[in-house]
């Protein structure tokens, strides 16, 4: 039988799966490296359960735990070495239409950025608001809202 943290734990996990399997696909392409961030956030999640004071939205929560592995695991990356993966079978956009060349365009042009502005464009597609995209980056609403403008002219500038 679970306990009540084990059911918060299995409940957080099932409702923000896709979130945080988003915010890890925003940092690798490479499936292997994807599920072991997924994993690694996963086990963040269960180690700060039980710290969590709900002084934010579960969901924000959840974004600044999966951004902060991420990160954490990119700066480790960077000191230890690229890893080179062997295969990359995966294709994304299978499709040949307008719509699908616009959205590889568009994938193309937001790996190009830097990390941090990357996750603040993930999430705001992803539809938070500033409030809560500030929560996770750890700025406030005015400042989201100026990086997300700076972001867009440089996407349009790509």
């Amino acid at each position: 039988m679970m306990n009540q943290l084990e059911e918060k734990f299995a409940r957080l996990v099932r409702e923000n799966k896709s979130t945080i399997y988003t915010v890890c696909y925003m940092f690798s392409k490479d499936e292997d490296e994807v599920n072991d961030l997924f994993q690694e956030t996963l086990i963040n999640i269960w180690k700060g359960i039980g710290g969590f004071r709900a002084e934010s939205k579960e969901t924000t929560w959840i974004y600044r735990v999966a951004m902060n592995t991420c990160l954490n695991q990119q700066r480790k990356k960077k000191r230890e070495g690229e890893r080179v993966p062997l295969t990359m079978t995966a294709n994304i956009f299978e499709d040949d239409d307008a719509s699908s060349k616009q959205a590889r365009q568009l994938h193309e042009r937001i790996s190009r950025l830097a990390l941090v502005d990357r996750a603040i464009v993930m999430m705001w597609l992803e539809g938070l608001s500033y409030d809560e995209i500030g929560a996770v980056i750890g700025i406030n609403a005015q400042n989201v809202g100026v990086k997300l403008f700076r972001i867009k002219e440089q996407l349009k500038k790509m």
